[in-house]
């Protein structure tokens, strides 16, 4: 059946995440306490905003500045399976830049284009497919930050990044995701920033984090025919379009997220109410051998806790979220609306290590219980699941990594190996391949007639 249903709430992200990256972390956290505090003894500007490891001599005056970055990366994927067809050709741009307008005001403009040909040169998918993943443009993070004292503002378009579960997505509550390539882009790529006002507090090892999204973004799922829409339960539905009428300030976000530092162990515990990221398949019309269905967004809450621990050689990590008002489709088509409600507890444990020869090895339990379960919903009572993820250096500039997630409830997984090159300076090439196995209603099983392997060049500037 599945390892966590068709719900993308437990979204697994791609290989190259499983580096912190930009992720907020407790350690992080701790930092900007750090450079909080040091503000407090700064008798000039480039005191505060001066890099901890470069000593800077106090200037007079503040100087405005800003900062160009971004990448152009191409990726080519070809799916060996029956049909065999090449699955992407797609260019892809980001350019951002961060600047700073006085000791207390920051800013960052982003943005990206993607195009991809085989599109234009295939008529292998429907035509609305091509048209919604051909070309697009998209804002990415797009905010003015605020600072005085212990208090952080940021208003705009941001990542707001809360658990940090090597590969999946569990306290991570307030991301939306484009899954139109499933989860196999890169961490970075599949996150869509919110438009939010966060508010932030640093004192001493505590930290608060309230949000409000006026505009909920969701999650974007392509169109049917797409190789990864993610309902494909039964093969003769017939889809209408997405509703997408409840995105408006009386159906805005908010949150709240408390971290504490407590005898090395960081740990936070949040409450978020939002629109559902991710879509509810509702019957809306039809028969049992044609039924036709609509994605909708619900409201539901969520309450989780998170924890980390340095132990030295390891680091431990434990996450927690328990989901209220989210609904199930089931296999019984005389059900109102083919859903049943359930609320259901999310929660992981893992470990992350080095082994000698530059070797990281992370493995992680997840798990996944129905607390008023249904027998027609598709998925056991209590869904198990463990990944592992082997990376290392070898050999110059070249890196090998594999990841793999399975059931623990039945044979059904992901299997994701990767050989990356950074051949020249801001230049690499990686090429890998991307397999699943199981039944055609779980979550990985679904997509096994789209194996594939692939390779990409990038360029950061």
């Amino acid at each position: 059946m599945v390892l966590f249903l068709i719900r993308a709430t437990l979204g697994i992200s791609s290989v190259s995440a499983f580096s912190s990256g930009n992720i907020e972390t407790p350690a992080s956290i701790t930092k900007t306490v750090a450079r909080l505090d040091k503000a407090e003894d700064a008798t000039t500007l480039e005191d505060l905003f001066e890099d901890d490891s470069v000593s800077a001599k106090p200037q007079k005056h503040f100087k405005q500045t800003s900062t160009w970055r971004g990448f152009s990366q191409f990726e080519l994927a070809h799916a060996y399976d029956d049909p065999e067809h090449l699955s992407k050709m797609r260019l892809r741009t980001e350019l951002s830049n961060l600047g700073q307008l006085s000791q207390h005001v920051k800013w960052k403009i982003s943005g990206r284009i993607d195009y991809d040909a085989v599109y234009d040169i295939s008529n292998f998918y429907p035509r609305s497919v091509r048209e919604d993943q051909r070309f697009e443009f998209l804002l990415r993070e797009n905010y003015l930050d605020i600072s005085k004292g212990d208090w952080d503002f940021r208003i705009g378009r941001q990542h707001i990044i809360w658990g940090e579960m090597v590969g999946l997505f569990f306290a991570d509550v307030v991301s939306a995701k484009d899954m139109r390539e499933f989860v196999l882009p890169d961490f970075d790529i599949l996150r869509i920033p919110q438009w939010a006002v966060r508010t932030e507090y640093s004192k001493n090892d505590f930290h608060a984090d309230l949000i409000w999204i006026p505009f909920a973004t969701i999650d974007k799922i392509g169109k049917p025919g797409a190789e990864f829409y993610p309902l494909v339960y039964p093969p003769t539905a017939t889809f209408v379009d997405e509703d997408r009428s409840k995105r408006n300030p009386a159906n805005s976000n908010y949150g709240i997220r408390l971290s504490q530092l407590i005898n090395g162990w960081d740990i936070s515990a949040f409450y978020y109410h939002s629109l559902d990221a991710s879509p509810t398949f509702y019957l809306v019309s039809g028969t049992s051998d044609q039924p036709v269905f609509q994605p909708r967004h619900d409201k539901i809450d969520q309450i989780g806790w998170t924890v980390t621990k340095d132990l030295g050689p390891a680091v431990l990590k434990g996450e927690f979220v328990y989901t209220n008002g989210r609904q199930f489709n089931v296999k019984r088509l005389s059900q109102p609306d083919g859903l049943v409600h359930q609320d259901v507890i999310d929660y992981a444990l893992g470990i992350d290590f080095h082994l000698p020869a530059d070797v990281r090895m992370n493995l992680q339990f997840i798990q996944r219980v129905f607390l008023a379960y249904d027998r027609d919903i598709f998925a056991d009572k209590w869904e198990n699941g463990a990944s592992i993820l082997l990376h290392g250096k070898f050999w110059r500039d070249f890196e090998a990594q594999t990841l793999l997630i399975h059931s623990l409830n039945r044979s059904e997984f992901m299997l994701r190996p990767r050989l990356t090159w950074n051949f020249a300076r801001n230049w690499r090439m990686a090429v890998g391949g991307d397999m699943f196995s199981g039944p055609p209603t779980g979550l990985f099983g679904r997509f096994a007639n789209n194996d594939r392997v692939y390779t990409e060049f990038r360029f950061s500037f």
